[in-house]
């Protein structure tokens, strides 16, 4: 089972290294690239103006965040929600600085950084699908024909939805029981993930996810089958 976080964020600016901050975070969980309907969706205070710009662009004013929460007030669900998931965000280092802002903010208390090599970046997908044109979300959504009309300003949980769609139809589509199997054909067609200048990415290694204890109670498993059991067959000498 595949299981990734599609994630997008609203802030209060564009720059997070002077100053602006997180604002909005919504998440979308898909499993195996099918939606579950599981979602994340926060608002924070951000503890200082929203630029106009901004604002232009959520609407979200500094008298509707005024009484939300803190980032450090919803981190740890945000992060008990993702777990070791792999993000997918479109145009990862925007999201990804506000996160690793927001989470040195914290001080001692502050999780891990996010690394972008852990990150599938949606905008890296089409740019390499779709060569010298424009690869923004609202023209991924025109050139796949994703609906778009409940979209009358950006807000950070209807975006991951939408980016959710995106990212299916660059993978190649509809995804069914297959669907691994479409992804690996989809990136054997676009090519390796590129770095900011231009250099391929190693590919991101797998997360172990058995515990000691799983691995221990398989092993004594095991044991009990007897000497004559096929299964030892394929462990070799730490099998036997």
């Amino acid at each position: 089972m595949l299981r990734e976080i599609v994630l997008d964020t609203e802030t209060t600016g564009t720059d997070a290294k002077n100053g602006d901050r997180l604002i909005e975070i919504g998440c979308v969980e898909l499993i195996n690239h099918v939606q579950t309907g599981a979602t994340f969706h926060r608002y924070c205070n951000p503890t200082r103006p929203v630029s106009q710009g901004a604002f232009g662009v959520h609407g979200l004013s500094d008298a509707f965040l005024a009484d939300k929460p803190l980032f450090a007030d919803i981190v740890d669900d945000f992060r008990k929600f993702c777990g070791d998931s792999p993000l997918v965000i479109h145009n990862a280092p925007f999201d990804v600085g506000f996160l690793n802002m927001e989470y040195a903010r914290l001080g001692a208390a502050a999780p891990p950084p996010i690394d972008l090599s852990d990150v599938v970046d949606t905008l890296q997908l089409a740019r390499r699908k779709h060569t010298g044109a424009s690869n923004t979300l609202d023209a991924l959504c025109v050139r796949y024909g994703i609906d778009t009309t409940r979209r009358t300003k950006h807000g950070a949980l209807l975006d991951s939805q939408i980016l959710a769609e995106v990212y299916v139809e660059l993978l190649g589509g509809k995804q069914t029981s297959l669907g691994l199997a479409a992804a690996e054909t989809a990136l054997a067609e676009t090519g390796p993930a590129l770095s900011d200048d231009g250099a391929p990415l190693a590919p991101r290694r797998l997360r172990h996810r058995l515990t000691p204890e799983e691995s221990a109670r398989h092993a004594a498993f095991l044991a009990t089958l007897g000497p004559a059991s096929v299964w030892r067959d394929y462990l070799g000498e730490e099998g036997a």
